[in-house]
């Protein structure tokens, strides 16, 4: 089972790869270092680097899919 903490929702637009907010500094709207095709290479198996532009935070993306990144650390807080 995937574990949704792990999870951050993204969008693909125009060839450009978004995530609606930072889960690290919460800024809006912002443009991610990846191109479609680095998804699609994450999605075959291969680790990728991300270091978010707004506030430099890293993870390693290590699966995804159609909506969702798949990262090595909780991106979310968890509710108890």
């Amino acid at each position: 089972m995937i574990p949704f903490e792990r999870t951050w929702p993204y969008d693909v637009v125009m060839g450009d790869v978004y995530v609606q907010d930072c889960p690290f500094c919460g800024t809006d709207h912002v443009l991610l270092p990846l191109k479609p095709r680095e998804i699609k290479e994450i999605q075959g198996g291969k680790k990728k680097l991300l270091v978010f532009p707004c506030c430099h935070s890293r993870v390693t993306l290590v699966d995804c899919d159609g909506d969702y990144l798949l990262a090595d650390v909780p991106l979310r807080n968890q509710l108890k």
